[in-house]
């Protein structure tokens, strides 16, 4: 391990989306190529909103156990409530210490995805105001993360516009999720080390916190965003695609300093997907002699889901 000062990630502001997209599309490919990750300041997406939303979902929480339970449905977890101690990290035994809310895209009847998503649920007799408010959530960072990816594209030498049409029906989640408060001898980590399954990860809330990125050396880094930032992160997908050009690199949430483990753990994030019958197909511009295809056969992103959904005992 090194001696050296661990490395930071630094913010990009989104701020130069439109007046230096090239300058944009540089730092956060760079940073995703680096680390995994990139922080996105100034995103614009009003922070009344996000706290309504992140208001909503503490509002579910704070329920009953009955009551919460009444909202666990089939379909792998993937929408409504997922109870405490159900999914487990891919390669670990003891399961993470958060219980979720799932809300996924809304298709209308006849769509050629309805065997991939069901219709949502909604806690409205409980909380009145969370479907507006998370729903708004959903589809605020739905689109910032098709921007994101269209300077993904761009880095990746690719028409701008490239992964449209690739996630416009995407089963996209929206995850709410509580950890509760820990006590000072209780597990040192609250989700163990993992890499997400999807293309992108956007990541809101965090009032407390614990998330930490595995940097090359091994050394964990700790993400501490400015206040009412982004922390975006590659997917499996993705890595995929790009022939590891952009790494979906491990993380893992750890319990804070002892004063703060009475605490619980909020945070909102967005995993997008590709369509269910994209085939993830290694990009050409991401092969070459020194960097050889590692994935000759292609996969669907449906396929490849249920696959992950299983090893993390989801599906």
């Amino acid at each position: 391990m090194s001696d050296a000062p661990p490395a930071t990630i630094e913010p990009v502001s989104f701020a130069r989306f439109d007046g230096d997209f090239a300058g944009f599309s540089r730092d956060l490919g760079d940073s995703f190529a680096r680390f995994g990750f990139a922080v996105v300041r100034d995103h614009g997406l009003p922070q009344a909103q996000i706290d309504a939303a992140l208001g909503a979902a503490k509002a579910f929480f704070e329920l009953g156990e009955t009551e919460k339970r009444a909202y666990k449905v089939g379909l792998a977890g993937q929408r409504g409530y997922t109870p405490f101690g159900v999914e487990t990290a891919k390669g670990h035994v003891h399961h993470d210490l958060k219980e979720f809310w799932h809300v996924g895209r809304d298709l209308p009847a006849g769509h050629r995805f309805r065997s991939q998503m069901a219709d949502n649920v909604w806690p409205d007799a409980e909380v009145a105001d969370f479907r507006p408010a998370v729903g708004w959530l959903y589809g605020a960072l739905d689109a910032m993360g098709l921007r994101l990816l269209e300077a993904i594209a761009a880095w990746l030498g690719l028409e701008r516009g490239f992964f449209a049409p690739t996630v416009d029906a995407g089963n996209s989640i929206l995850r709410l999720l509580h950890y509760p408060p820990v006590g000072e001898d209780g597990p040192h980590i609250r989700a163990g080390a993992h890499e997400d399954i999807n293309v992108i990860t956007l990541l809101l809330g965090a009032e407390e916190a614990g998330l930490e990125v595995k940097d090359r050396d091994g050394r964990w880094l700790p993400i501490n965003p400015p206040p009412g930032a982004l922390v975006v992160n590659i997917g499996d997908m993705l890595q995929r695609l790009s022939n590891h050009r952009l790494p979906s690199t491990t993380h893992r949430v750890v319990n804070p300093a002892p004063e703060r483990r009475g605490h619980s753990r909020y945070s909102t994030p967005f995993f997008l997907h590709f369509n269910p019958d994209y085939e993830i197909r290694t990009l050409a511009s991401c092969v070459d002699a020194a960097r050889p295809d590692r994935y000759p056969q292609p996969i669907t992103a449906d396929e490849y889901l249920q696959e992950r959904l299983r090893e993390i005992k989801l599906a």
